[in-house]
């Protein structure tokens, strides 16, 4: 089972439609992105995709920040998903590249209480931009 994590902490997944890789994406789903994917590709077809997730095959595997921030500097203004090996310690990273919100394994929900997550939830004021200026 998932766990879908925001800024308001733990949740359903509230996307009801199916999620497929690229090659079958049509209108209305979602499309998987696996790590090593060039977000270039989809230029022209962003505005036709509603939600996008991005694997983290591994917590030390950062391809998935850099794909986020490319899309949404192309544009992108759909949902954007981080699925995988994500750590709490990773969630303000993810929310500052573009992701909207960050799915994980009921284990790693289990490992990494809620509480560790929304503890990084107020990612747009601890950044270390906002500590230099005090």
């Amino acid at each position: 089972m998932s766990v879908i994590v925001t800024d308001t902490g733990f949740g359903p997944d509230t996307w009801t439609a199916p999620i497929v890789a690229l090659e079958d994406a049509r209108d209305g789903v979602g499309i998987d992105l696996p790590s090593s994917y060039d977000p270039l590709e989809l230029a022209g077809r962003l505005p036709q995709i509603n939600m996008i997730r991005i694997d983290f095959p591994s917590s030390a595997d950062g391809r998935g920040f850099t794909i986020a921030r490319q899309l949404r500097l192309m544009g992108y203004k759909g949902r954007l998903r981080a699925r995988g090996h994500v750590i709490a310690d990773q969630y303000a990273m993810a929310r500052r590249a573009g992701f909207d919100e960050v799915q994980i394994d009921s284990a790693l929900a289990a490992r990494q209480p809620e509480e560790q997550w929304l503890f990084r939830a107020n990612w747009q004021e601890h950044d270390y931009q906002a500590r230099m200026r005090g």
